[in-house]
């Protein structure tokens, strides 16, 4: 999830990526050299959870070479904690319930559904 301190109007962007397979860290770093050209010289806080390719060495050395962007840390165990956690649950109780796509893209699709959903209720977390 996105937002803009500097126009508070735009509200809160969420930034989602789909890929095959699972991510490590060189794919995060693609992934956030994609942020990166997304929010065009602003500067980004990342929080991020645990997982082992946010903080390896390689993704720590990355990130100290970039100027506009912060990470933070959630506390280990603190779903509650994550606004993606929420999300994930939305999703996977609605677009991605039951789905047994062929393909990658039959995943997006349903994905992306489910994010302009989330995006047009007020209620949800977006």
């Amino acid at each position: 999830m996105g937002y803009h301190s500097t126009d508070p109007d735009r509200g809160a962007r969420l930034c989602f990526h789909l890929k095959p397979g699972s991510y490590d860290t060189a794919g995060l770093i693609k992934v956030l050299e994609q942020v990166k050209v997304f929010y065009r010289g602003e500067q980004v806080v990342l929080v991020w959870d645990g997982l082992s390719a946010h903080w390896s060495r390689a993704m720590r050395a990355w990130v100290a070479e970039q100027d506009w962007l912060t990470l933070e840390r959630l506390p280990a165990y603190a779903p509650e904690l994550n606004p993606v956690e929420l999300l994930w649950s939305s999703l996977k109780k609605r677009e991605l319930a039951n789905l047994a796509g062929d393909h990658l893209a039959d995943v997006a699709d349903a994905t992306e559904q489910g994010i302009h959903r989330i995006n047009a209720n007020p209620r949800l977390p977006s």
